[in-house]
């Protein structure tokens, strides 16, 4: 299955607890745990992760376990890749601050983590609404950081407009100028 929940005909999931089981592999693993593999053809021009299987024929597998004892298994996969992008937000709200509590108090430090919640969602707002480039919706906080909050840019106001001057060498500032212009047009749409 897609993200979406369509059905993805290039993609195979399957059950391997039994194969497992057979040979040896998982003693002393608990009882119920089922080991489910996704087997599909990356496309061209993917990026290779380290973590990842590739068997003989070029596909890549990716396998995990599960004490789901129900559901359908393309449904237990899907969930699966679901939760790792829960898993990715998390780590970027550790890379925007939630990592550490700074301040001394409890209440200071509630504060703190509720700052950093706004900033992780406006992260994510920015990729969803403002970034139009494929690979930088991807781009992590500390990546954002470097690329797009430290272009150099002017803001001047004149005829009762507030107007971003953004310097046109910046290695990525037509990805700013765009990201810029996308949230511009958003909050001048009538509501």
């Amino acid at each position: 299955m897609t993200a979406t929940g369509e059905v993805n005909e290039h993609a195979d999931v399957a059950d391997i607890t039994i194969l497992l089981t057979q040979r040896g592999h998982l003693t002393g693993w608990p009882t119920g745990m089922r080991v489910i593999v996704r087997r599909e053809r990356p496309h061209p021009g993917a990026r290779v992760a380290q973590d990842r299987l590739d068997d003989a024929e070029g596909y890549r597998l990716t396998a995990f376990a599960t004490n789901a004892r129900r559901g359908q298994l393309q449904v237990l996969e899907l969930r699966h890749r679901r939760r790792a992008r829960c898993e990715d937000r998390i780590r970027c709200a550790k890379d925007t601050g939630l990592r550490n509590l700074p301040l001394k108090t409890l209440a200071q430090n509630e504060l703190w983590l509720q700052i950093v919640a706004l900033a992780t969602d406006l992260l994510a707002w920015l990729a969803l609404l403002g970034l139009d480039e494929k690979s930088a919706r991807v781009w992590e906080p500390k990546r954002l950081r470097l690329r797009l909050f430290t272009a150099p840019a002017a803001i001047a106001r004149h005829a009762r407009r507030v107007i971003l001057h953004i310097k046109e060498t910046h290695a990525w500032a037509d990805v700013v100028i765009a990201a810029h212009q996308r949230l511009r047009a958003l909050a001048a749409a009538p509501t």
